[in-house]
């Protein structure tokens, strides 16, 4: 039975932790509309309040957090006691975009709202590579009998530069990025597949002709939906998972090596940190808990913490 820590409790849907190097977790209140920072005594401060939807996190190159904010893709319903992302409601819907965040200052700037003339639909996770640009997926809308084909991008952190780099997907969600940084790899969340694409330069992945060469490192079985993910300092893709809440950890070759159960079936993210990058922390967005446990792998330091 693993043994969690709660850090932190009463948060509406925590998502998106960042462990600081100061012992700090930084990470979204997607219901609540903010960003929180919760201090090693477990005290919150507001970072900053969002219009839309906050969702993924990074911290980027500048020392600025990066948003993926999905605009306001998801209502707020609760179910026997558990939050649960709801249905769309267009009068919420701001519009997905990518943001800077001033950590300091709360200050917000967006970045992307549009690549190539199409709005970015619901902007959802994030990852840096180790020269400073972003990989992010942006999961779509689902209203009514309509789900939306998106894709996986690249961007820099100036404004510059936004590509779409995989197209299409189903309902991405985490990304991450293998220790040397040559494979990319992102979740879908109902297919319940971890895919993978070997990178070959800033923004781009190796490709068939003129299709890209992605494959599935691994699909789960039965039912089981899959949120964001972090990648350990082994090459595990570390995937949280829903319905089946916890997080299920995969080898690089594509093996299940177990599931850690957490007891929420809304189990939506996992980062690492700490001196060793050996404590893992979870969201459990359904019961507003942000917990940790010593993670039984090697650690990895992301890019620019």
């Amino acid at each position: 039975m693993t043994e969690f820590v709660e850090v932190a409790s009463g948060l509406r849907f925590p998502e998106g932790p960042v462990a600081l190097p100061d012992g700090s977790v930084v990470l979204v209140e997607m219901m609540g509309r903010c960003i929180t920072r919760i201090m090693p005594d477990g005290t919150k401060q507001t970072v900053a309040k969002i219009a839309g939807g906050p969702n993924g996190l990074a911290l980027g190159p500048d020392g600025a957090l990066y948003l993926c904010n999905n605009g306001g893709s998801f209502s707020e319903q609760t179910i026997n006691g558990l939050t649960y992302p709801g249905p769309f409601d267009p009068s919420l819907y701001i519009g997905g975009r990518i943001q800077r965040v001033d950590l300091n200052t709360g200050a917000v700037t967006d970045l992307y709202t549009h690549c190539d003339g199409h709005q970015l639909r619901g902007p959802n996770d994030i990852v840096f590579d180790r020269n400073g640009g972003m990989w992010f997926t942006d999961h779509g809308i689902r209203h009514e009998r309509v789900f939306d084909l998106t894709g996986v991008y690249y961007a820099k952190t100036d404004g510059s530069m936004i590509r779409e780099v995989i197209f299409p997907c189903q309902a991405p969600n985490g990304i991450g990025l293998s220790p040397d940084g040559e494979t990319l790899y992102w979740a879908e969340t109902f297919n319940g597949r971890v895919n993978q694409a070997a990178i070959t330069g800033d923004g781009e992945i190796k490709r068939r002709s003129s299709r890209d060469s992605r494959s599935c490192l691994c699909g789960l079985p039965g039912l089981q939906y899959l949120d964001s993910l972090a990648v350990d300092g082994d090459g595990n893709v570390c995937v949280a998972t829903l319905i089946n809440g916890g997080i299920t950890v995969i080898s690089k070759t594509g093996e299940i090596l177990e599931h850690i159960a957490t007891g929420d079936p809304i189990t939506t993210n996992i980062c690492f940190g700490g001196p060793d990058f050996q404590t893992a922390y979870v969201t459990l967005s359904g019961v507003g808990k942000l917990v940790s446990m010593k993670w039984p792998y090697k650690g990895l330091r992301l890019n620019f913490l």
